[in-house]
């Protein structure tokens, strides 16, 4: 068998492969027309961030049978079509997280020193002290968005470095950051209080662009910001008027809404500015990590079947996937579903598994149900191998039980999502024992199949609201594909799920939320 390495990949990694009897063709920065030609003759790819896994290449790829990632981020990788062909996709989450936080620490100390500038200056034969004059970090406000693994790496350092750390993190309860010596704030209150700034989240449509001119505006005058993260998470026009305006004293980026950045990009024209070619992974030690463990998972993979790691095929054999598989993706179905219509941070988790699945090991669906549930905040840095572990490290409580008879259905998932704001409750089961359906949300009663573009809409149970909501949907072009409608005549209330082509515009949904008759409309990616 044969496996493609396209990036560069340590030289441990492609020695583990060899070794495995898996023939390798190692070719860095294969162009996009050569990875076509060749994807058609190999059963495994290996990749970083530059290779983009397109529809077009998996269409091309006859033989694949699994794409490894050499680090975390999978946004260069259609999984969608991966999924549809059966190709298995994993990663190496967390083998490049000490790298990430230190690179985010060393920006950070670059900008408050002005290193950088400094030592072009001191080459182009000058000697300007009084021009590069720094500022400490010691006691100053250090905000952090997002305290994942990497967030609470910078976190746990910038402690020992004596400065007072704050966090946002909508995920994360207040109890869990206290436990770590950090103090939990709003995103507003992250801005109009931190001195160093450092972004630490996943590109999503909700961070996209989240540091823009409105943020820039609450933010302290000579405020740092550092973003190792995504690009896109920053606006890089505003940041420049920021910049040149003398709100944001010194940015420091290492990744970029395009790549390679363009030469003639406006922030290469300013002298507080720092950037830095995608770095955050690059260690000597980190490479090598990455690498030999996705060599490790793939060569495992092809030569024995065994899966590790994989974002979109839990790790078990293929035999009790093929039993439990339908279950599996009914769990994962709540959990997305769950964590999308909840506001608060989650604190505890009950799954209850009632009739026939009671007798199954039900260990796999809780793990899918946890992904689920932690994916739409934590994207590939969650698997089905590191779920429950990422939820106790955010302090969520997960708690099984199992009964043997279910009132209505042969098998019934029942799941309790307890948060900062209340309960939200799912049920599900599976019809034909392979269709995934959501049965029960928040009391509400209704046969939804969960699956992708949809709304959840919470409204006011009255002739014309169904057909207001139509309405508004058709004049933005979104075309209704099925309607799910639970009903509680008491409260004279209804929950509606629409399936939709696409995904609603935020017009439509501004315009749905002003309905009087609406009380919540909530996006849902299934």
């Amino acid at each position: 068998m044969k496996v493609l390495i396209s990036d560069s990949l340590s030289e441990e990694g492609i020695k583990i492969l060899e070794e495995q009897g898996l023939e390798v063709i190692y070719k860095p920065g294969l162009p996009y027309e050569e990875l076509l030609d060749l994807i058609g003759e190999v059963e495994g790819l290996i990749i970083r961030s530059a290779t983009k896994v397109t529809k077009e290449v998996i269409e091309r790829a006859k033989k694949l049978r699994v794409i490894g990632r050499a680090g975390t981020g999978l946004d260069n990788v259609d999984l969608q079509a991966a999924n549809e062909k059966g190709i298995v996709v994993m990663n190496v989450p967390g083998g490049n997280s000490l790298a990430a936080a230190e690179h985010a620490l060393a920006l950070l100390f670059a900008l408050a020193r002005k290193i950088p500038q400094a030592v072009a200056s001191i080459k182009a034969g000058k000697w300007e002290k009084k021009k590069f004059i720094g500022v400490e970090v010691n006691n100053k406000v250090l905000g952090i968005i997002g305290l994942g693994r990497i967030g609470g790496i910078v976190a746990e350092r910038a402690l020992g470095l004596k400065m007072k750390v704050i966090a946002y993190d909508p995920f994360v309860t207040p109890e869990a950051a206290e436990k770590k010596g950090i103090e939990l704030v709003s995103l507003e209150e992250l801005f109009k209080r931190a001195d160093f700034i450092t972004i630490h989240t996943p590109l999503t449509k909700e961070t996209y662009h989240l540091i823009d001119e409105k943020a820039f505006s609450l933010m302290k005058d000579g405020v740092y910001l550092i973003n190792c993260a995504r690009g896109g998470i920053v606006d890089e026009e505003a940041l420049y008027k920021a910049m040149v305006s003398g709100k944001v004293a010194g940015a420091a980026l290492d990744v970029f809404e395009k790549e390679p950045i363009d030469p003639d990009h406006p922030l290469l024209t300013l002298e507080n500015f720092i950037g830095t070619p995608h770095l955050g992974a690059s260690t000597v030690e980190a490479q090598k990590v990455v690498a030999v463990e996705i060599a490790k998972q793939v060569a495992d993979y092809l030569t024995k079947g065994i899966i590790r790691n994989a974002v979109n095929v839990p790790s078990i054999s293929p035999e009790t996937l093929k039993i439990i598989g339908p279950i599996i993706t009914l769990a994962e179905k709540m959990g997305l579903l769950a964590t999308q219509i909840t506001d608060g941070a989650i604190k505890e988790v009950e799954i209850s598994y009632r009739g026939e699945i009671s007798q199954l090991d039900v260990r796999p669906v809780t793990i899918a149900l946890v992904k689920g549930l932690l994916y739409p905040f934590l994207k590939e840095d969650v698997n089905y191998v590191n779920a429950l572990i990422r939820a106790k490290e955010r302090d969520i409580k997960v708690i099984e039980s199992k009964i043997e008879m279910a009132e209505d259905f042969t098998s019934l998932i029942s799941l309790k999502v307890i948060h900062t704001e209340g309960t939200t409750i799912v049920e599900g089961t599976l019809f034909g024992k392979k269709e995934p359906r959501i049965v029960k949300i928040n009391g509400f009663r209704l046969d939804a199949l969960p699956e992708g573009h949809m709304l959840y809409i919470f409204n006011e149970d009255k002739p014309g609201v169904i057909g207001q909501i139509g309405t508004i949907l058709g004049k933005h072009n979104l075309n209704i594909s099925r309607m799910y409608v639970g009903q509680d005549p008491m409260k004279q209330t209804n929950v509606i799920l629409l399936s939709l082509d696409q995904p609603p515009t935020a017009e439509a949904l501004e315009e749905l939320n002003k309905l009087d008759t609406v009380y919540l409309v909530k996006p849902l990616e299934l």
